[in-house]
């Protein structure tokens, strides 16, 4: 599903994204882990096409990309935003934020679809016509996470989705995200700062510092702490310590 090589982002004169190259195949899900600041958020921006200043190689479902993706773009990726509060409008209904993606490409405003859509993410049909503000965080992530697969992506790209919820919702919505890849097949890549979110969700994970990747393994190995980067086993050392206490 994708191909990256020698991807390099810069923000300013900085290179924020150093060199990366990886590869995700369709229907895996891929964790990219990290403290802030890493460049793990630019990294998936690139791939999203939201962010232009960066060099190297990228193809995704065998098509080549360039500084900007083709029209049609969003019917092959789909991307999770951290603050649910943020990403959805707070003066547009459930039902307006889910309808506009199908409007965009062309569909119009299908009731069965948003119906569907709210179903899916474990929401009901009374939440169709409230506000963000009417909805707590999870029930916005739920949202936001509908409104990305209203056109069928083959590729969803999530970016610390569980990061600004509590505890419980942050199980809630690793398990929503689960149910849904099974179900589906999507491909996913999911960036967090957490071990714990990313050992919950993906088969495969990067440990990424100050730009660079200095670890990949199977989430196997990142359980057991299997690790040959110094960092990569400090950010292990530093998990179980948190899970601890």
């Amino acid at each position: 599903m994708i191909e990256a090589q020698a991807i390099t982002a810069r923000h300013g004169a900085n290179a924020v994204v150093r060199d990366v190259s990886f590869a995700v195949a369709a229907g895996e899900s891929f964790g990219i882990v990290g403290e802030s600041g890493s460049g793990k958020s630019t990294l998936l921006r690139v791939i999203a096409g939201l962010h232009e200043h960066w060099s190297g190689g990228l193809v995704i479902d065998g098509m080549p990309q360039g500084r900007r993706r083709p029209r049609g773009f969003g019917r092959v990726a789909q991307m999770v935003f951290q603050d649910p509060y943020g990403s959805l409008h707070p003066r547009q209904t459930v039902d307006r934020a889910l309808a506009e993606p199908l409007i965009v490409q062309g569909f119009g405003h299908d009731r069965a679809r948003i119906l569907a859509a709210l179903d899916a993410v474990g929401l009901e049909a009374r939440h169709r016509f409230r506000y963000p503000h009417q909805l707590s965080g999870g029930q916005r992530q739920r949202v936001a996470i509908a409104r990305a697969l209203m056109l069928e992506p083959k590729l969803l790209l999530l970016d610390e989705p569980t990061s600004a919820l509590d505890a419980a919702v942050q199980a809630e919505i690793v398990a929503l995200l689960g149910r849904l890849r099974a179900e589906r097949g999507v491909t996913f890549i999911l960036v967090s700062h957490s071990l714990a979110v990313v050992a919950a969700s993906c088969e495969r994970a990067a440990v990424m510092q100050e730009g660079l990747f200095v670890e990949e393994a199977a989430i196997a190995d990142l359980r057991r702490g299997n690790l040959r980067d110094p960092y990569a086993r400090e950010l292990f050392a530093a998990s179980l310590g948190f899970r601890r206490g």
